[in-house]
């Protein structure tokens, strides 16, 4: 979890992850300076699970997620925002599903900051399927409703400094080279505020910003994969 002045939904979030994991298990969270109470709320769960680095890496999501990744130890690794809900199946369906699969992309249930529904299906309203060409032009691979096995680092780490996204990076690298499956059951509740730190998609961005992002894509993942 990559978190930044998080506290409004940060409490609720978390204990929807927690009430799902094993003893075992680790939430990692990476944070960016946040200066609200985000940290403080965090620590007040005193759980041994939760274990929080600061984030040293370039500043925002993609280097936070990065600083993340790094510390993670599990054989499975999940992709949280902070101010979404995981609804109760999601790590047990998840885990089931990469036994067999290298990344797995679930859809989710839209709402908004007072749990309203804006859309009951995040891959219907996308129109998102599988397919390397299909994402680079149309992206559907969202973090928050993200996990993969912890081989896949090998190649996903060091993210490339002109990437968009790390989450769209991740899931063209894996298309390239391993074996994904989108899950068609949201597993979260998918929470636009209006104050995300990643904002679905490229909204607000001119067409020449939007293909300067897809070519920066392209390049380092043929770059990446040739390496």
């Amino acid at each position: 979890m990559a978190t930044y002045n998080g506290s409004q939904f940060i409490e609720q979030q978390l204990i929807s992850i927690l009430q799902q994991l094993d003893e075992d298990d680790e939430i990692i969270i990476s944070d960016d300076g946040s200066t609200d109470d985000t940290l403080e709320i965090i620590k007040q769960f005193s759980d041994q699970r939760i274990k929080i680095f600061i984030n040293a890496n370039i500043h925002g999501p993609t280097g936070n997620f990065e600083n993340a990744l790094e510390h993670c130890s599990g054989r499975y690794i999940f992709l949280a925002d902070q101010d979404d809900i995981w609804l109760p199946d999601k790590v047990a369906v998840i885990s089931n599903l990469l036994i067999d699969y290298d990344l797995v992309l679930t859809d989710c249930e839209v709402v908004n900051q007072m749990g309203h529904q804006i859309h009951s299906s995040f891959f219907e309203h996308r129109g998102s399927r599988k397919g390397f060409w299909t994402n680079l032009y149309k992206n559907s691979y969202i973090g928050c409703c993200m996990a993969f096995r912890r081989d896949i680092l090998q190649y996903i780490l060091p993210f490339p400094k002109q990437i968009h996204m790390h989450d769209w990076w991740i899931g063209l690298l894996v298309e390239a080279k391993g074996k994904t499956i989108f899950y068609k059951k949201p597993l979260i509740k998918y929470v636009r505020h209006g104050g995300n730190a990643s904002p679905t998609g490229e909204t607000g961005y001119s067409f020449a910003k939007q293909l300067l992002n897809r070519l920066f894509l392209f390049f380092n993942v043929a770059k990446r994969l040739l390496a």
